[in-house]
């Protein structure tokens, strides 16, 4: 059965913290829905109510789009080892742009200062419910390692090639939808 919580408790920060992968859920009003998985040691909780992960350069930025658009975001969380649990976060987004001083102080407070190479934001989570539910039919894998081709393709590009990539690929949603990442 399905439990519903008006906030996070100790025990599901804790479960966020041990998963190597997490998926974003997004929409604007009219277009496609979009699920994105994420990963790299990007996330972090903040308190009972807010979330944080830094958002990396990559082929698409719906994300960005639709939370520009509507701000409605979901951030979903498996177990593939034991015990089994899913765990969802529904609730508000807020784009922290790269070189703002929001950006700054969140990546200097939570992050410890370390910017992954090809971040772009960070995608702040204001949580409204939290719902867990069973995981039963979530197969069981054990966890490798993290991939490093993502930071490898970032650092080959450069700033100056990463603004352009940006610019050129991840302005617009494949809705058309601004993402405010390619100015």
């Amino acid at each position: 059965m399905a439990k519903q919580f008006e906030q996070l408790a100790p025990a599901h920060a804790d479960f966020i913290r041990r998963q190597h992968v997490f998926f974003t859920g997004s929409a604007a009003a009219d277009g496609r829905v979009n699920v994105s998985p994420k990963g790299l040691d990007t996330l972090r909780v903040l308190d009972p109510r807010t979330l944080a992960y830094i958002d990396l350069t990559g082929s698409g930025a719906e994300t960005a789009a639709h939370v520009r658009a509507t701000g409605r975001l979901t951030l979903m969380f498996c177990a593939f080892e034991d015990p089994p649990v899913i765990l969802r976060l529904y609730g508000t987004g807020r784009l922290l742009v790269r070189g703002s001083d929001g950006y700054a102080r969140l990546l200097a407070d939570a992050f410890g200062g370390g910017e992954p190479t090809g971040a772009r934001q960070i995608v702040v989570l204001d949580v409204e419910m939290v719902q867990t539910s069973c995981g039963y039919a979530v197969p069981r894998m054990d966890f490798v390692a993290d991939r490093a081709v993502l930071d490898d393709w970032a650092a080959r590009k450069g700033e100056d090639g990463l603004a352009a990539y940006r610019r050129e690929n991840n302005a617009a949603s494949i809705d058309g939808l601004p993402t405010g990442l390619g100015e």
